[in-house]
């Protein structure tokens, strides 16, 4: 049985498997992206493997689009049910968003109209990926840049209700919070007050990242340090939640020396516990 993963951690890159292969990093979990392992071999999936001896691993999965009304992956369900059968990850986690449309995949988060037939939908959907899965999912805010003029709810208030009807988690991304809250002025104090007065457990993994300020919005590139007001919000998360829920630093774009990541890994640690134990790599390791 994978245990539950406890922390802050970070996601693993290509850029940083020599890192992790040749010395361990004091840290005690790992999350990937699922379907960048989705094949029946090569160096990636070798990688992984190794790595799996030594971490828990989350499998963060990108690719699904739960909410696309047509084009609904059957066949990546099976690929996902196949990887988790090989890797035994700690958590599995998806976004709440479409993605596909008469079977194209668009490649993209798309943004769920917030109704009460999307939600619906959602709901049929998640209690369909968990029933194959045999596991819960973990369900993850997007960031968005536009909100449809027919929305019945929040955000939140959606996630909420999805939690509620299918017994499904949360992946709570601070920085999507945050980004939205200023592209759509709308209070992310209000979706947190929310998301946090679910029974405890229901948030089960934590994400935060970078975002880009551009003209007339944040964009959530997920390409460099966590900015202030972010830590701000995730400080009042952790008062919130506790030490209990793991962490994760997102970095996708411009990705740095492994250090810069541990080191934003460190200081979400110190936020969420006080610790100021660093986040290092060490010469040997002493089991996950």
């Amino acid at each position: 049985m994978c245990p539950h993963p406890v922390g802050a951690s970070v996601g693993l890159r290509t850029q940083h498997y020599q890192d992790f292969l040749t010395a361990p990093v004091n840290i005690q979990w790992l999350e990937v992206h699922a379907e960048n392992y989705f094949g029946d071999g090569g160096y990636d999936l070798h990688v992984l493997q190794q790595l799996r001896k030594n971490y828990p691993v989350s499998l963060h999965g990108v690719g699904l689009g739960l909410g696309s009304a047509h084009g609904f992956q059957q066949e990546h369900i099976a690929k996902l049910k196949r990887l988790i059968e090989y890797i035994q990850p700690c958590l599995v986690s998806e976004h709440l968003c479409w993605g596909a449309v008469a079977g194209r995949s668009l490649n993209d988060l798309l943004p769920m109209p917030l109704t009460r037939e999307s939600l619906h939908l959602f709901c049929d959907r998640v209690d369909h990926l968990q029933n194959q899965l045999q596991q819960r999912v973990l369900i993850e805010n997007v960031s968005t840049y536009v909100r449809f003029q027919h929305d019945e709810m929040s955000e939140a208030e959606f996630l909420c209700q999805l939690v509620r009807s299918t017994g499904c988690g949360i992946l709570l991304d601070i920085n999507n919070l945050y980004v939205n809250q200023v592209n759509h002025h709308e209070s992310a104090l209000l979706a947190l007050d929310c998301i946090t007065s679910l029974p405890a457990g229901s948030v089960g993994e934590i994400h935060l990242a970078g975002h880009l300020q551009v003209d007339d919005c944040l964009i959530d590139n997920h390409g460099c340090c966590i900015a202030e007001p972010v830590w701000q919000l995730y400080a009042q998360v952790c008062e919130s939640l506790g030490s209990d829920v793991p962490v994760l630093i997102e970095w996708d774009t411009d990705i740095p020396a492994l250090s810069v990541l541990l080191g934003e890994a460190e200081k979400a640690m110190q936020i969420q516990t006080g610790s100021t134990r660093p986040l290092r790599l060490k010469d040997s390791y002493d089991g996950a």
